[in-house]
């Protein structure tokens, strides 16, 4: 075990400890919170967004794909039958190459093996 740090890695290690801090006491008041029935939003904040600055946005699309998904590992976990997934959600479509953009790929290939023969034999 080396005895000695550069000063890099020992803020790397000091910064890699102060995110981890973060992240439990966000827990542990997440936790408490959910003893007490409060608000974890003074404990979310951390020393990283003293004044709750910029937060992580997601879609309300996103937000039920999550939450769905939590449900299916908490009811796996639990030993039940998954709750069924959103069947108002339309299934996206597969996307399709049409024939202009076919043929400009296989001209595009043409090309280059055109220009590749030519370099060999030069």
């Amino acid at each position: 075990m080396p005895t000695h740090f550069s000063n890099e890695m020992i803020e790397a290690a000091i910064n890699g400890f102060e995110n981890q801090k973060e992240r439990i006491d966000t827990q542990i008041a997440e936790l408490r919170a959910m003893l007490t029935g409060g608000s974890t939003s003074v404990a979310s904040r951390g020393p990283g967004r003293p004044t709750g600055g910029a937060k992580r946005k997601f879609s309300p699309e996103a937000l039920q794909r999550m939450r769905e998904a939590q449900q299916r590992r908490w009811a796996k976990a639990r030993g039940e039958a998954a709750p069924a997934a959103n069947k108002s959600a339309k299934p996206k479509a597969k996307r399709r190459l049409s024939p202009a953009g076919r043929k400009a790929i296989i001209d595009a290939l043409k090309k280059r093996w055109a220009a590749k023969r030519a370099a060999e034999k030069a």
